[in-house]
């Protein structure tokens, strides 16, 4: 599957959280400044294209939903900027967390917590 880029990303995350909707529905959930009702249809198009999308004629128009759920999206763009920026590494990528402070003491204890429960159960 091709990338979504940061826009499409946003009508995607629409339709995640609302499911089946027409292109004029999405157009009136987007922020403002909404892009024309052609260019969202366009790039609705393209992200069918990609395979993120279907549709359903329901009888002169299209009604669009996620070919794909959230999280398996998200697990494959984790993997993705782990393989392309952390030499394939989750440690690399964990330690670059910690040393940029973006990730608290309390995640830092949840991360402990799981990889312990994991040696557990080895």
């Amino acid at each position: 599957m091709k990338e979504l880029n940061q826009h499409e990303e946003q009508i995607m995350s629409i339709f995640w959280s609302q499911g089946e909707l027409l292109i004029r529905d999405v157009l009136d959930l987007l922020p403002e400044p909404k892009p024309p009702y052609t260019t969202l249809a366009s790039t609705i198009r393209n992200i069918e294209s990609k395979g993120y999308l279907t549709h359903r004629m329901y009888g002169t128009v299209n009604i669009y939903k996620p070919a794909i759920d959230q999280e398996d999206y998200s697990r494959k763009s984790f993997q993705r900027l782990v393989g392309n920026f952390f030499e394939g590494s989750v440690g690399n990528f964990l330690s670059f967390m910690v040393k940029e402070k973006n990730i608290s003491q309390k995640e830092v204890k949840e991360l402990k917590k799981m990889i312990d429960q994991m040696e557990d159960n080895k």
